[in-house]
């Protein structure tokens, strides 16, 4: 239906009534270079990545049974989602066996900020986010480092007793997640060693969808609605490995929670896509997830493997919902899980 005045007032309204709790680190502009470059470093051929790590990956690790990798926002502030990642690992009283990491995708800027050299893979502003290629050293996408992350877990030398691979991300991270749950490699790459995957998608401005339909229309005035990332039209090459069909057809069957605070509806949020193919998708965080999950069910009525968690009492923070009794149960599948998902229901 089209984008009213009656709904455009109802926007207004939200804007002021809704909480203004937000997610430090998602509010100013990302318009400028991170303060703080992860520690460690993965190599990628003749590339390199920062990242930060909880176990040393050089050794054989036993104990650890779960990974859970969290992607950052759009600020590119791996050092403010480690710490959101080590809090919640510490209140799930999972240090022992499971292992974080925090991958950074540095902008052009930041190497330049930080004098790093040239080996550093880093992207155009936000373009990491929907799976673009690398402006240096190597034109390799986003998702195509998280292909060589995944590939390195799956060495039983090193992870003899891995089982289970979360990914998760708030926001702009969220993004990252949601469009690798749909096009990413996962599954295929941990299938030897039987290692499950499940995908956690925080709050994300935006989704991608596999046809034209959409909660909301613009009157044609919206003539690139469809394009990369949020429909098909001008996806980058690692999307074009498969037809649209056959990627909807796999991601019906991926495990994923949509984890959503039940706050996040404020329009004019600073750090929202309000761009008319993100508003065709619906005017708030909130509603453009709940919109989106029914597009899936009304498309697979059968489909199982994926849920809606809502985290009560929390707006756009990244720290509140992934340290919420459901973003815990969600990260960990701790012993809150089967009260979470008995909740939703």
């Amino acid at each position: 239906m089209p984008l009213t005045f009656a709904l455009k007032l109802a926007r207004i309204f939200l804007f002021f009534c809704a909480s203004n709790a937000l997610a430090v680190d998602e509010a100013a502009t990302n318009k400028r270079a991170v303060t703080v470059i992860a520690d460690a470093q993965f190599e990628l051929g003749k590339a390199i990545i920062p990242l930060y790590l909880s176990h040393d990956w050089t050794l054989t690790q036993p104990e650890v049974t779960q990974v859970v990798l969290m992607f950052h926002g759009r600020l590119r502030d791996a050092d403010v989602y480690w710490r959101t990642a080590k809090k919640a690992m510490a209140a799930a009283k999972q240090s022992q066996h499971s292992m974080l990491i925090v991958p950074q995708f540095l902008a052009d800027a930041d190497i330049e900020q930080h004098g790093l050299s040239e080996d550093f893979l880093h992207w155009k502003w936000e373009a990491w986010m929907g799976g673009e290629p690398a402006n240096g050293p190597l034109a390799i996408s986003s998702f195509e480092v998280i292909d060589a992350l995944l590939s390195r877990l799956k060495d039983p030398h090193r992870f003899p007793n891995l089982h289970s691979v979360v990914l998760a991300g708030h926001s702009g991270g969220a993004q990252v997640v949601q469009r690798y749950a749909v096009v990413g490699r996962a599954e295929e790459l941990l299938e030897s060693r039987a290692i499950t995957v499940r995908y956690v998608v925080a709050n994300p401005s935006s989704y991608l969808y596999f046809s034209h339909a959409r909660p909301y229309a613009k009157d044609g005035s919206c003539t690139k609605f469809n394009r990369w990332k949020y429909g098909w039209e001008a996806a980058p090459d690692y999307a074009r490995r498969k037809s649209s069909a056959n990627y909807e057809a796999q991601y019906a069957q991926r495990n994923v929670i949509y984890l959503l605070g039940e706050l996040d509806t404020n329009p004019q949020h600073p750090a929202l896509d309000q761009s008319c193919a993100a508003e065709m998708q619906g005017a708030f965080r909130l509603e453009r997830g709940l919109h989106y999950f029914n597009y899936l069910q009304q498309r697979h009525p059968l489909m199982t493997q994926q849920r809606i968690v809502k985290v009560p009492g929390v707006a756009h923070d990244a720290d509140a919902m992934f340290g919420s009794a459901e973003g815990i149960s969600a990260l960990f599948e701790t012993a809150q899980s089967q009260l979470v998902k008995t909740s939703q229901k």
